[in-house]
């Protein structure tokens, strides 16, 4: 993602941005929702990257949810086929070799450099994995990021969980989650100092919807929650809810 670091707006939009809801090291976390965090960082960053450029990522949104979920779009009942994906260390994993015959939450998310996504995955670490870990269920993030971007969101997030890489939106196009961000938010991207393509492993903008799917042992889907607006996300809360029914 080249010059991502050296721009003072970008920090925003990366693992560094300056409106960091997560309290550092030594200090006692208190459980919030995905929800009050995004909302307490985009006052935050709108105020940092001014009324026009809010408004471009305002409109995209809307767009994004006007338009809605893809009709084929992966669904409750739906079977998973495995899927090859790439490790950190750039070696092809199978998806559910990962898994390893287990009930699965498989998270899809845009990459290291939005904000939304850092956001959710730290949260997950915090409050579902240790969880998840207890009931005996798999939890993977997947973008199509390369093995460096998914490196960046282990080490900016300290992920203790698996983060493989979707190279070229395979198994998301499968998913029919693959979606990309406006033309007009792609120029406000630039204006920011970095482009989507820059850090996709095929060098596309190409992106999944912000989408959590819960798989049984037999690979069925039992939950999915696909967010065509990056800015919302599935809560822990209702994760652990739908893990009630999934053997």
């Amino acid at each position: 993602m080249t010059g991502l670091r050296s721009h003072p707006i970008v920090m925003s939009y990366c693992w560094v941005f300056s409106i960091d809801p997560t309290p550092t090291k030594g200090t006692v976390l208190t459980t919030t929702s995905i929800s009050e965090q995004v909302g307490e960082f985009n006052v935050g960053f709108t105020a940092q990257i001014g009324p026009d450029l809010s408004a471009v990522f305002d409109r995209e949104q809307q767009d994004l949810r006007s338009t809605g979920v893809p009709v084929d779009a992966i669904s409750v009942g739906d079977i998973v086929a495995d899927a090859q994906l790439v490790g950190l260390d750039g070696q092809i994993v199978n998806l559910f070799s990962v898994t390893a015959g287990r009930p699965a939450v498989l998270v899809f998310y845009r990459g290291a450099w939005c904000p939304y996504c850092n956001i959710t995955l730290r949260t997950y670490e915090r409050d579902l994995r240790p969880e998840l870990d207890r009931l005996g269920v798999a939890l993977v993030a997947i973008s199509p990021q390369t093995p460096a971007g998914s490196t960046a969101a282990v080490q900016g997030g300290e992920l203790n969980f698996p983060v493989l890489s979707d190279p070229s939106n395979a198994f998301v196009r499968a998913l029919g989650i693959v979606t990309e961000p406006s033309a007009e938010a792609r120029v406000a991207h630039t204006e920011l100092g970095f482009d989507v393509a820059d850090s996709n492993a095929d060098s596309t903008a190409g992106i999944p919807f912000a989408t959590v799917l819960i798989l049984d042992a037999d690979r069925t889907v039992r939950f999915a929650d696909v967010h065509v607006d990056y800015t919302a996300r599935t809560e822990v809360s209702a994760i652990l809810e739908a893990l009630a029914f999934v053997s």
